[in-house]
């Protein structure tokens, strides 16, 4: 799921008439924090719970599933985001109940996420917003048409 969820984000995004934009957006979220909790889980040592080693803090697999689930939230809104969010919790919540990382590991990478995501994810709008209004009033009837580019 993990490694699903950012193919899935690419996806949505070039869903939204090939949104560039959005893909190389969803790209730096996540080579960021991923990248972050690379280099960090080598400078603070804390033990798996497992007691397998001491690169626990905090989980590279929890930020490659949360930085694609905070994009889609922070890009294309919560209808995205919180399905993205489910799986990304269901992917944290795995990687505790396996004793891979203590629940405060993947809370840092979801707070990775979230902070990389709000520093280089701008919200979508569509290239053209055409909008259209029929409605009457006592004097008449109008029709509206606007466009948004």
């Amino acid at each position: 799921i993990a490694i699903a969820l950012p193919i899935f984000a690419v996806g949505v995004a070039y869903g939204h008439d090939q949104d560039w934009t959005g893909i190389a957006q969803m790209g730096v979220v996540t080579l960021a924090t991923v990248g972050t909790a690379y280099g960090l889980k080598h400078v603070i040592h804390e033990e798996r719970p497992d007691h397998s080693d001491f690169q626990s803090m905090p989980s590279d697999t929890a930020a490659l599933a949360f930085a694609p689930a905070q994009f889609l939230w922070d890009r294309y809104g919560w209808q995205w985001g919180l399905p993205a969010y489910a799986a990304a919790a269901f992917v944290g919540y795995s990687r505790v109940d396996a004793k891979k990382h203590h629940w405060y590991d993947v809370a840092a990478s979801a707070g990775l996420a979230w902070g990389f995501s709000r520093v280089f994810t701008t919200e979508y709008h569509e290239r053209y917003q055409l909008h259209s209004n029929v409605y009457a009033t006592p004097d008449g009837a109008f029709v509206r048409l606007s466009m948004n580019f």
